[in-house]
């Protein structure tokens, strides 16, 4: 038992790394347009996140797919761009919530961004021929800490509204550029490692 919760701590510490920015930074782009008011819809959507980092997580570490960690690598920050235009667009149409339609592209950005988390686990993982309990112990980490990282972002987004309620659509949109720019810059640096 107490080798589950080296991996749990692992997986929740992994997230919460700073060194970890790329997947932090895509759950502050997803959560911009809701707030409190508006959390299932942001519930079900991480919840396609989640199922899809957790199925490619699982098929990587398993061997069952080697990707390129170079491919993957760029690929996690154009998610984060994607979805920092799709918010820009949503919010300058006034309809925050027409994201929640998008469940398909969030499964695959979450797809993505599992085989992202799965170099590290394969890595400490090395010639360990048990597999399923690092794994699901790694994973389960990995989701506490992306919850609180979602509860931090709704009540920093719950905030912004009630502090300026008229400026709503401006925060939102200038978040979302911001997301958007930083994106690029991780795009730009790991773009030379694919060509």
């Amino acid at each position: 038992m107490q080798e589950f919760w080296v991996w749990f701590e692992t997986g929740l510490a992994h997230i919460a790394d700073i060194n970890g920015y790329d997947h932090i930074l895509f759950l502050w782009v997803l959560c911009i347009p809701f707030s409190w008011q508006h959390k299932m819809p942001l519930l079900w959507l991480v919840s396609s996140f989640t199922l899809g980092h957790s199925l490619s997580l699982a098929i990587a570490v398993m061997g069952w797919f080697k990707p390129n960690v170079a491919l993957i690598e760029f690929l996690i920050p154009l998610s984060i761009f994607i979805t920092a235009i799709q918010n820009i667009i949503a919010v300058y149409k006034q309809n925050p919530l027409s994201l929640q339609t998008n469940y398909a592209l969030t499964l695959c950005f979450g797809f993505i961004h599992g085989l992202g988390f799965s170099f590290l686990l394969r890595s400490l993982l090395g010639e360990t021929n048990s597999l399923a309990m690092p794994l699901l112990a790694f994973n389960l980490g990995l989701e506490l800490g992306q919850i609180f990282i979602i509860i931090a972002l709704l009540i920093l987004t719950t905030s912004l509204k009630l502090m300026a309620p008229k400026k709503e659509v401006l925060q939102k949109q200038l978040l979302s550029i911001l997301g958007a720019i930083l994106s690029l810059w991780l795009m730009a640096e790991r773009f030379s490692a694919i060509i």
